[in-house]
């Protein structure tokens, strides 16, 4: 549709832009202008700027330009269209239709909307009727409270009969709607016979999906008897379409203006298990695998969306079809992680079971994209010979080939070559042409964690050891023993002193006197962003057993290091000697060092 210049100047007069970018971003005003963190990309430093008088907003470190359509359609996931009606909608603007098909069009869309709502309202008030107790007792046996049932407006269709006009057509003709209406917003089938529509939907506990600005535009429904398919959704309409919804997209979308995070699960019960245990910003896609459309629509929510799989061959192959879709459309600071539930559980399930702990547990565990491509990839089969080596190299170079961002792509190409390195690190001597004994380097030991730098390490475990104290003591013996760099060895020296001193020190008192005694800048440079997000057991919000599990691997990772180091000069001690008595004392310590480290490798 297109509008006239001076309907779009209109609407964006009648626009508070630095009210509506307000919802969004905190802004502080600076002169004739107001400025904020911009919403577009991580950053510390305000660097977004609001310009009402001239309606326009920028971020001097992404580039994002744009006006307050733009914004809306940025941040809420709406085509342009749908930007213009809401902002409109707001400023109680009429919205101007350029040609008969259009009004049409739009006059069409507002029936449906019409329908679908009373059809929503109808089902609810069935599953409240004695006769449908059946649906009821369902729910309650899967733990769903009756405040958390009428939040998510489920309902009930109840079976009906093909040669019967069903009491949902009944009461919607009732009700001033035309059976065409009820065929075009999908609640109704139409044969190809010639027979009379019937209900698409019979026997089933329905779920309504809303769209982005949280109207009821489909549903989704559970069969209560024996039968199939066991969910069903509305078929595609003039306003659904299944490959850009997400389930509880709007209700997450206000929660995420609080949090960072959200949750992408994989059915309608998942987000109402999670919603009802306080993980409100949640979604789930609607019975096909995350689409491009739907990642984009994760992206304008949050940075990193946390999908969520079941333990099981199901959850492996959803899971690699995310990151076959996502790998394409990364850009610097967007990208996906991945919790992967216990065998034969999902979040409802988990959560029934174990309680909210037990998923918190999980998803700090969540994994980035780009390790869970290197499982995948590597999974597919042994890469014990040169030809397989040289499959997962050309598997791994194609998908990051297929990344279009170049940023993005390089760096995934880096790490993949990294990964793909020599494994076996242990040095070995040999004697060369003249007869002299000589130490033969290899390249050092290679996984996702080895790819990061020593110092991250370090930092991510003065982060776990600030955030739980508590497991000073449990590890101080272990710490003591590896060299840190020079300011976190300090860093770390000062933390033993505190806890000794006052055992019960909390967290945040112990950051308190951190930063009082000087060292306020180490503490930031545990505790960024950029560093924890490479660690859930480091974070704040990690249980007492992921922190835990966390330190134990760095601390096992750094004794393997230490051990190849000393290896390393204890061969280049036996090559100076040069004798074939140094040489075997040599090979014996290397075994001892080989040994520890595939009894480590097993364990873990």
């Amino acid at each position: 549709m297109n509008f006239t210049h001076q309907f779009l100047d209109e609407l964006r007069a009648h626009t508070g832009l630095a009210d509506l970018i307000g919802r969004t971003v905190r802004l502080q005003r600076r002169g004739p202008e107001h400025s904020g963190l911009c919403p577009f990309h991580k950053e510390k430093t305000p660097s977004f700027t609001v310009n009402e008088s001239k309606g326009f907003y920028h971020c001097f470190g992404c580039g994002q330009h744009g006006d307050a359509i733009s914004f809306v359609m940025e941040t809420e996931n709406l085509n342009f269209l749908d930007a213009v009606e809401k902002l409109a909608g707001e400023a109680g603007i009429e919205v101007p239709r350029s040609s008969t098909e259009e009004i049409e069009r739009e006059k069409q869309r507002g029936g449906l909307l019409e329908v679908i709502e009373a059809a929503a309202i109808w089902y609810q008030l069935q599953l409240a009727k004695s006769e449908n107790k059946v649906a009821r007792d369902y729910l309650v046996n899967r733990g769903l409270s009756a405040e958390i049932i009428s939040k998510f407006r489920i309902g009930f269709a109840p079976p009906t009969s093909h040669g019967k006009k069903s009491e949902l057509v009944k009461t919607l003709t009732h009700q001033g709607f035309e059976i065409s209406a009820l065929v075009k917003s999908g609640l109704l089938t139409e044969p190809d016979d010639g027979r009379s529509p019937y209900d698409f939907f019979r026997g089933r506990i329905m779920f309504p999906i809303a769209d982005h600005r949280g109207r009821i535009i489909a549903f989704g429904g559970r069969i209560v008897a024996e039968g199939q398919p066991k969910y069903l959704n509305s078929r595609d309409t003039p306003l659904f379409d299944k490959r850009r919804i997400l389930y509880n997209y709007s209700n997450a979308r206000e929660i995420c203006r609080k949090t960072s995070e959200v949750i992408v699960a994989e059915g309608y019960m998942d987000v109402i298990a999670l919603t009802q245990s306080g993980f409100s910003a949640s979604v789930a896609p609607l019975g096909t695998a995350l689409t491009e459309d739907q990642i984009k629509g994760l992206w304008n929510l949050v940075d990193e969306p946390l999908l969520c799989f079941d333990g099981d061959t199901a959850g492996q192959r959803a899971a690699s079809r995310a990151a076959e879709r996502a790998l394409p459309l990364l850009k610097p600071g967007k990208s996906l992680r991945f919790a992967f539930l216990p065998q034969n559980e999902d979040p409802d399930s988990l959560l029934s079971h174990k309680g909210k702990s037990a998923l918190r547990a999980v998803l700090d565990e969540a994994r980035p994209l780009a390790e869970v491509v290197w499982e995948i990839e590597q999974n597919r089969q042994p890469a014990n010979t040169p030809e397989r080596i040289a499959g997962l190299k050309a598997r791994l170079r194609e998908k990051a080939t297929s990344i279009a961002d170049p940023i993005v792509r390089d760096q995934y190409r880096k790490l993949f070559e990294q990964l793909t390195a020599p494994s076996h690190h242990q040095p070995s001597l040999r004697k060369n042409r003249g007869g002299h004994w000589q130490v033969l380097e290899t390249k050092p030991r290679t996984n996702l964690a080895a790819a990061a730098s020593s110092t991250l390490w370090q930092r991510l475990l003065m982060a776990a050891l600030v955030n739980h104290p508590h497991l000073i003591d449990e590890f101080g013996e272990s710490l003591v023993q590896f060299p840190l760099e020079a300011s976190l060895d300090k860093f770390r020296s000062k933390i033993h002193l505190m806890i000794a001193e006052n055992p019960d020190l909390d967290v945040e008192l112990l950051k308190l006197q951190l930063s009082d005694s000087g060292f306020a800048d180490s503490l930031r440079s545990v505790l960024d962003k950029d560093v924890v997000r490479h660690g859930a057991f480091a974070r704040p919000g990690a249980s007492i057993e992921a922190a835990r599990e966390g330190v134990k691997k760095i601390l096992t990772e750094l004794q393997r290091q230490r051990q190849i180091a000393d290896l390393r000069a204890y061969g280049r001690e036996a090559a100076r000697e040069g004798t074939e008595e140094s040489y075997l004392r040599f090979l014996q310590r290397g075994n001892v060092v080989r040994e520890a480290t595939r009894l480590e490798d097993n364990k873990n």
